[in-house]
């Protein structure tokens, strides 16, 4: 990182940790540069930044000032994937203008996730961390501010007293393709495709189950993507798009109609899944709810336990 923006950066951390606060004076430039053997420049441009932004403000003969409070928030992500990008873009459009957030990626994996947070420690007002299964993970929790931390996406490994706002992944599987039940029945078989690369929770199957039981819908579930070969008169689920790329690049090598022939159902909605085909039929929780809650938690200090809705959009896929 560039000089003068380790010392943008620095004064921002500070004034996040309240050391730094509304009407303090900074030193001169003439101090730092000889505090911090840096340039004129340097320091220069890193207090012009700093006026930009309206975290200082300078007077003639007096020197600069903090003008306003910066909080910092450590939003703490899986993937970066199409549906998470609605919640990215929801978030950050509802944040004050007052605060900075850095967005990383943990990628499910358990180093990562500790090193990650063991760093951030003490560096920011709030915490917004997407959890995984993994038996590391409520120890690495632990290392964090309770009040601070919210919980987002799946609700695992939470307390009754954190905040948390996620998605049901069991219950409301059932519920909604409870309300399709007349659209399944056009099909022979009810397929449920949750690849061996996929981190989605399993109870999404475990209420897929559930549902074919209670209403002698024929069904199967396939682990194996390599098996995947799609049939005529089938319905497909499948939690992970590269699936429904291979739905669609086989409907039209064996000549089948999404909707007539084959049917589909995909997990969570993008921008774009409206547009595919005709339409993919999506079952999802609301994105861009999330993203303006979690936003919401940051703003304020009021504790949060939301569960965010799924629903099922009909498309011309099913």
């Amino acid at each position: 990182m560039p000089k003068f923006r380790q010392l943008v950066e620095s004064v921002n951390n500070a004034i996040s940790e309240e050391r730094l606060n509304i009407g303090d004076h900074l030193p001169s430039v003439n101090q730092v540069c000889k505090e911090y053997n840096l340039s004129r420049d340097t320091v220069f441009k890193a207090y012009s930044l700093l006026k930009e932004q309206g975290v200082v403000e300078s007077v003639p003969n007096k020197g600069y000032f903090i003008a306003k409070e910066i909080r910092r928030v450590f939003l703490f992500l899986d993937t970066f994937k199409a549906y998470k990008e609605v919640l990215y873009d929801s978030f950050f459009k509802n944040l004050p203008k007052n605060v900075i957030a850095d967005v990383h990626f943990h990628h499910y994996k358990p180093d990562v996730f500790r090193k990650q947070i063991e760093e951030s420690i003490g560096k920011y007002a709030k915490y917004v961390i997407m959890p995984f299964d993994h038996p590391s993970i409520p120890d690495t929790l632990n290392l964090l501010p309770e009040e601070k931390l919210l919980l987002i996406d799946w609700n695992i490994y939470s307390t009754p007293t954190n905040n948390v706002l996620y998605q049901d992944f069991g219950e409301p599987v059932l519920v909604e393709l409870e309300k399709i039940l007349h659209l399944i029945r056009k099909y022979e078989k009810f397929v449920f495709v949750y690849p061996e690369y996929t981190n989605h929770p399993y109870d999404s199957v475990q209420y897929f189950k559930k549902f074919c039981r209670k209403h002698r819908v024929k069904h199967e579930v396939l682990y194996d993507s390599s098996q995947f070969d799609v049939e005529k008169g089938v319905a497909y689920i499948s939690v992970s798009d590269r699936i429904l790329g291979r739905f669609l690049e086989q409907t039209r090598e064996k000549n089948l109609e999404p909707g007539k022939d084959v049917g589909f159902i995909s997990y969570n909605e993008t921008p774009m899944k409206k547009f595919i085909y005709k339409g993919i039929t999506v079952i999802s929780t609301d994105f861009r709810m999330l993203g303006r809650k979690a936003a919401e938690f940051v703003a304020n200090d009021a504790p949060m336990r939301v569960c965010v809705p799924t629903t099922i959009h009909i498309r011309e896929s099913l």
